[in-house]
Protein backbone atom coordinates (compact mmCIF):
# COMPACT_ATOMS: atom_id res chain seq x y z
CA UNK A 1 0.00 0.00 0.00
CA UNK A 2 1.09 3.71 -0.57
CA UNK A 3 0.35 7.05 0.53
CA UNK A 4 1.84 10.49 -0.13
CA UNK A 5 2.14 12.55 2.95
CA UNK A 6 4.25 15.62 1.29
CA UNK A 7 4.61 17.67 -1.80
CA UNK A 8 8.08 19.32 -1.61
CA UNK A 9 9.14 17.87 1.53
CA UNK A 10 7.93 13.99 2.02
CA UNK A 11 5.45 11.19 1.02
CA UNK A 12 5.60 7.92 2.59
CA UNK A 13 4.19 4.33 2.43
CA UNK A 14 3.50 1.80 5.03
CA UNK A 15 4.27 -2.32 5.46
CA UNK A 16 3.54 -4.49 8.56
CA UNK A 17 6.46 -5.45 10.56
CA UNK A 18 6.80 -8.96 11.43
CA UNK A 19 6.55 -7.73 14.91
CA UNK A 20 3.17 -6.13 14.73
CA UNK A 21 4.72 -3.10 14.23
CA UNK A 22 3.76 -0.50 11.14
CA UNK A 23 7.10 0.97 9.05
CA UNK A 24 6.42 3.91 7.26
CA UNK A 25 9.04 5.25 4.90
CA UNK A 26 9.37 9.41 4.25
CA UNK A 27 10.58 10.83 1.23
CA UNK A 28 11.50 13.82 1.58
CA UNK A 29 13.74 16.43 -0.82
CA UNK A 30 16.72 16.24 2.05
CA UNK A 31 16.59 12.26 2.06
CA UNK A 32 14.52 9.39 3.32
CA UNK A 33 13.52 8.16 6.66
CA UNK A 34 11.47 5.17 7.93
CA UNK A 35 9.38 5.38 11.33
CA UNK A 36 8.11 2.28 13.53
CA UNK A 37 4.69 3.07 14.81
CA UNK A 38 3.76 0.76 17.92
CA UNK A 39 0.07 -0.01 17.94
CA UNK A 40 0.87 -2.05 20.30
CA UNK A 41 1.83 0.65 22.72
CA UNK A 42 -0.24 3.36 21.18
CA UNK A 43 -3.58 1.74 19.41
CA UNK A 44 -6.04 4.55 19.36
CA UNK A 45 -3.27 6.98 18.11
CA UNK A 46 -1.36 4.79 15.58
CA UNK A 47 -4.88 3.89 14.03
CA UNK A 48 -5.60 7.91 13.83
CA UNK A 49 -2.09 8.38 12.13
CA UNK A 50 -3.12 5.48 10.14
CA UNK A 51 -6.26 6.79 9.11
CA UNK A 52 -4.99 10.09 7.41
CA UNK A 53 -2.48 8.02 5.61
CA UNK A 54 -5.40 5.41 4.12
CA UNK A 55 -7.14 8.90 3.23
CA UNK A 56 -4.71 10.61 1.52
CA UNK A 57 -4.91 13.63 3.83
CA UNK A 58 -0.88 14.03 4.33
CA UNK A 59 -0.88 14.15 -0.14
CA UNK A 60 1.13 17.69 -0.10
CA UNK A 61 1.61 18.40 3.55
CA UNK A 62 4.86 18.95 4.83
CA UNK A 63 7.83 19.83 7.69
CA UNK A 64 5.97 23.38 8.90
CA UNK A 65 7.48 23.90 11.89
CA UNK A 66 11.08 23.76 13.87
CA UNK A 67 11.02 24.19 17.56
CA UNK A 68 14.63 24.70 18.37
CA UNK A 69 16.54 26.57 21.23
CA UNK A 70 17.04 29.87 19.39
CA UNK A 71 13.09 30.03 18.63
CA UNK A 72 10.92 29.94 21.87
CA UNK A 73 12.46 32.65 23.99
CA UNK A 74 9.06 33.22 25.05
CA UNK A 75 8.71 29.49 26.47
CA UNK A 76 10.35 28.46 29.77
CA UNK A 77 10.66 24.88 28.70
CA UNK A 78 12.31 24.83 25.58
CA UNK A 79 12.13 21.75 22.95
CA UNK A 80 13.74 20.17 19.92
CA UNK A 81 11.49 19.19 17.39
CA UNK A 82 10.54 19.07 13.70
CA UNK A 83 6.56 19.12 13.27
CA UNK A 84 4.68 17.59 10.13
CA UNK A 85 1.52 16.63 9.22
CA UNK A 86 -0.62 19.78 9.08
CA UNK A 87 -3.95 18.87 7.05
CA UNK A 88 -7.20 21.25 6.79
CA UNK A 89 -9.44 21.69 9.26
CA UNK A 90 -11.90 21.21 7.19
CA UNK A 91 -10.81 17.87 5.97
CA UNK A 92 -9.65 16.35 9.42
CA UNK A 93 -10.94 13.64 11.52
CA UNK A 94 -12.42 13.97 14.79
CA UNK A 95 -9.74 14.50 17.32
CA UNK A 96 -8.77 10.99 19.50
CA UNK A 97 -8.36 10.02 22.95
CA UNK A 98 -5.31 11.12 24.58
CA UNK A 99 -2.66 8.26 25.33
CA UNK A 100 -0.51 9.87 27.40
CA UNK A 101 3.43 8.05 27.98
CA UNK A 102 1.97 7.03 31.55
CA UNK A 103 -0.17 4.87 29.54
CA UNK A 104 1.76 3.55 26.14
CA UNK A 105 5.28 3.22 27.91
CA UNK A 106 6.69 5.81 25.73
CA UNK A 107 8.99 8.22 26.28
CA UNK A 108 9.88 11.37 24.42
CA UNK A 109 13.82 10.17 23.54
CA UNK A 110 15.93 11.13 20.33
CA UNK A 111 13.81 10.15 17.23
CA UNK A 112 10.31 9.77 18.82
CA UNK A 113 7.06 10.17 16.79
CA UNK A 114 4.53 11.57 18.62
CA UNK A 115 0.96 13.69 18.06
CA UNK A 116 1.24 17.82 18.82
CA UNK A 117 -1.70 18.82 20.63
CA UNK A 118 -3.56 21.98 21.99
CA UNK A 119 -5.38 20.84 24.84
CA UNK A 120 -5.80 16.81 26.26
CA UNK A 121 -8.31 15.16 23.76
CA UNK A 122 -7.57 17.36 21.16
CA UNK A 123 -4.75 15.40 18.97
CA UNK A 124 -5.86 15.46 14.85
CA UNK A 125 -3.46 14.76 12.07
CA UNK A 126 -0.17 17.27 13.40
CA UNK A 127 2.58 15.12 14.83
CA UNK A 128 6.41 15.44 15.72
CA UNK A 129 9.54 14.49 15.64
CA UNK A 130 11.92 14.30 18.63
CA UNK A 131 15.31 15.81 18.00
CA UNK A 132 17.32 14.29 21.26
CA UNK A 133 15.80 13.05 24.15
CA UNK A 134 12.58 15.52 25.42
CA UNK A 135 11.66 14.44 29.01
CA UNK A 136 9.39 17.30 29.64
CA UNK A 137 6.74 15.87 26.98
CA UNK A 138 6.40 12.75 28.67
CA UNK A 139 3.51 12.67 31.26
CA UNK A 140 4.38 14.51 34.23
CA UNK A 141 6.48 16.91 32.07
CA UNK A 142 6.20 20.95 32.41
CA UNK A 143 6.36 21.93 28.75
CA UNK A 144 2.19 21.69 28.79
CA UNK A 145 0.53 23.16 32.03
CA UNK A 146 -1.79 20.00 32.39
CA UNK A 147 1.32 17.77 32.98
CA UNK A 148 -0.39 15.25 30.87
CA UNK A 149 2.14 15.65 28.24
CA UNK A 150 2.55 14.16 24.15
CA UNK A 151 1.14 10.98 22.60
CA UNK A 152 4.49 9.44 21.38
CA UNK A 153 3.74 6.20 18.86
CA UNK A 154 6.45 5.64 17.23
CA UNK A 155 9.97 5.94 16.21
CA UNK A 156 12.59 6.62 13.40
CA UNK A 157 14.26 3.55 13.13
CA UNK A 158 16.29 4.18 9.83
CA UNK A 159 17.39 7.78 8.63
CA UNK A 160 17.98 9.85 11.92
CA UNK A 161 19.86 12.15 9.72
CA UNK A 162 17.58 13.51 7.03
CA UNK A 163 15.64 14.13 10.34
CA UNK A 164 18.71 15.76 11.55
CA UNK A 165 18.85 17.46 8.37
CA UNK A 166 15.46 19.09 8.05
CA UNK A 167 15.73 20.23 12.28
CA UNK A 168 19.35 22.19 10.71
Amino acid sequence: MKFFLVAPLFFLFFKQAKNHTVQCEIKTSLGNFIIELMPHNAPVTCANFLKYVDAGLYDNTDFFRVQNMQNQNDRPIKIEVIQGGRVDSLKAFAAINHENTAKSGLLHKDGVVSMARGDTGTATSSFFICINDQPELDFGGKRNPDGQGFAAFGKVVEGMDVVRKIYA
